[in-house]
């Protein structure tokens, strides 16, 4: 699902623009369906998880953040309005570094 019409090219495009405007060098995920009857095996299991209001369900949009325990398990859900270093998401993340 892209979100806005975001990301329209190819994954080979994607990857030239990344690496030629931000120089980014990590690997970057495939485009994949987070959403939907296609939606990627590792989504189903995010999209599973509650988020402080108890609401499960499908990606409101592309800046839902996920904290995820070392042994796999997804342990909090942060939907898109929540500042990636808002004091919950920080608590979150130290939690899981004890």
């Amino acid at each position: 699902m892209r979100f806005g019409g975001q990301e329209p090219g190819s994954a080979e495009e994607i990857e030239e623009f990344c690496s030629t405007t931000y120089g980014v060098t990590f690997p970057l995920f495939e485009k994949i369906d987070v959403n939907g009857p296609g939606r990627h095996p590792l989504y189903a299991e995010l999209t599973a998880v509650a988020d402080a209001d108890g609401e499960a369900g499908d990606i409101q949009w592309n800046f839902e953040k996920f904290v995820v325990a070392p042994d796999g398990s997804v342990v909090s859900r942060f939907r898109p309005g929540t500042q990636p270093d808002a004091p919950e998401v920080v608590s979150a993340i130290e939690a899981q570094l004890a």
